[in-house]
């Protein structure tokens, strides 16, 4: 299937009759507007062309993921095993003696999602980030796979193709259950709990999540991580339940910055009260250090030099910004080659791309302006680019270029679907003009 001349054809489609398209691109629009994908009152924002991808791009997910989590694996069981390579990741201490804990079950990194800058034509990619902690947007993905079908493009191409979506809940609901009932001292109905700081939760989004776990026959209840009790070696939330799962959502560098807060959840972590899902282990490939741990000497010594390759072709060059080996006068004045992130953030909170800026002389400010402790430099990465076509003001309107960005769900260390993101510029967050689309895959009809 060629999806370059796929996407071709839905555009010619479009310009043959842009006023049927936009009265359905309005009731697409109508529904997202009162459906749940909203973060803080905030509705997703959409286009009208679908994310499309193809029986192939599918299996070459599969595969990069199966790679991707075997470096993982190693990485992780490194970290435990020599201090000297723990030194790499500069974790503070407290930290490192939450990951150090006797893990509760095998997997190391339950969820994720990896997001990465996917070229269509080639099926050639690079990683941007890997998200563990509060992985999130599967509720997004679902309103918007409900609203496309209100829309004519998708009822054409559903003539010519058999199209299938991805199912993000149930999916990993059982993956967690199936998980946790190999833990030590699991028992066969858990109550869970989805803890998080709950000014930075996506409630409508755990809510789905809530109504999954009752599905499959346990209780389950959301819970404001600082108001947990713990006593008499149980944790409780609001329910008044002794917890045994908890799916964390809440990511590790908002523990940490609230770690006396959250102190009767720490310590019932701890004592080994709960088992955690998923754990601080997560920390290790979540954190943006390890896109520089990867391209370290001692890295490469106990990977298998097809994993090295693996890195090298697809981990973007990552230093620390004030290691004496980062290329900073390069940074400094080849703008455009160039991305600032901090060490731990989520979200793209204070990250610095130079092709942001109009002039080398602002870049530079801002690339002296960044503590570089707390920094890392990265080789800035082009997105994918696609036409796409924005309805919400109505039929007179245009084609425009889009970025693209590609997240790549994981459960259980395997591939489960895709959250689809563009933007209008280079940079892809929602700091700037994010935009999220619904991911359809198609298959030829047989």
């Amino acid at each position: 299937m060629d999806l370059v001349k796929l996407n071709q054809e839905y555009c010619r489609r479009i310009q043959g009759n842009m006023q049927a398209h936009a009265s359905s691109a309005a009731a697409e629009l109508a529904y997202m507007a009162n459906s749940t994908a909203k973060y803080h009152g905030r509705c997703v924002s959409t286009l009208y062309i679908p994310k499309i991808f193809s029986g192939k791009d599918i299996e070459r997910f599969h595969e990069l993921i199966h790679t991707l989590y075997g470096i993982f694996d190693k990485v992780v069981d490194k970290f435990r095993e020599d201090e000297g390579y723990r030194k790499l990741f500069g974790f503070e201490p407290r930290l490192n003696e939450l990951i150090l804990r006797e893990p509760k079950y095998e997997c190391k990194i339950p969820i994720a999602r990896i997001d990465i800058f996917y070229n269509e034509e080639t099926g050639d990619f690079k990683f941007c980030e890997f998200n563990t902690d509060g992985s999130s947007a599967m509720n997004e993905d679902r309103e918007l796979n409900k609203g496309i079908k209100l829309t004519l493009g998708y009822q054409q191409l559903l003539k010519e193709y058999d199209l299938s979506v991805f199912e993000l809940f149930d999916s990993w609901v059982k993956e967690s259950l199936k998980i946790y009932s190999g833990a030590k001292g699991a028992v066969s109905h858990p109550h869970v709990a989805i803890v998080d700081f709950m000014e930075s939760a996506t409630n409508n989004e755990f809510e789905v999540f809530a109504e999954s776990y009752r599905r499959q026959g346990v209780s389950c209840e959301i819970c404001e991580i600082r108001s947990l009790l713990y006593k008499n070696g149980k944790l409780y939330g609001q329910a008044g339940i002794p917890i045994d799962l908890i799916y964390r959502r809440a990511v590790t560098s908002d523990i940490m910055k609230h770690y006396d807060e959250a102190a009767d959840f720490i310590r019932a972590v701890k004592d080994g009260a709960v088992c955690l899902m998923g754990d601080f282990t997560t920390q290790i490939v979540h954190n943006k250090v390890l896109f520089e741990v990867l391209h370290h000497p001692v890295t490469k010594e106990f990977l298998t030099p097809e994993e090295n390759d693996f890195i090298k072709c697809h981990v973007p060059y990552t230093a620390a910004m004030d290691a004496e080996y980062a290329p900073y006068e390069q940074v400094l004045n080849e703008k455009d080659s160039w991305i600032l992130k901090p060490r731990d953030s989520y979200g793209s909170k204070g990250v610095f791309a130079g092709v942001e800026y109009d002039s080398l002389e602002k870049w530079q400010e801002v690339v002296k302006g960044c503590p570089r402790e707390k920094y890392i430099i990265q080789e800035f990465c082009t997105p994918y680019v696609t036409r796409n076509i924005d309805f919400s003001k109505g039929a007179d309107t245009d084609f425009l270029p889009v970025y693209n960005l590609t997240g790549l769900f994981v459960y259980g260390g395997v591939f489960r679907g895709i959250y689809s993101r563009v933007s209008r510029g280079k940079i892809i967050s929602t700091q700037y003009s994010e935009i999220a689309l619904p991911t359809i895959v198609a298959f030829e009809k047989s």
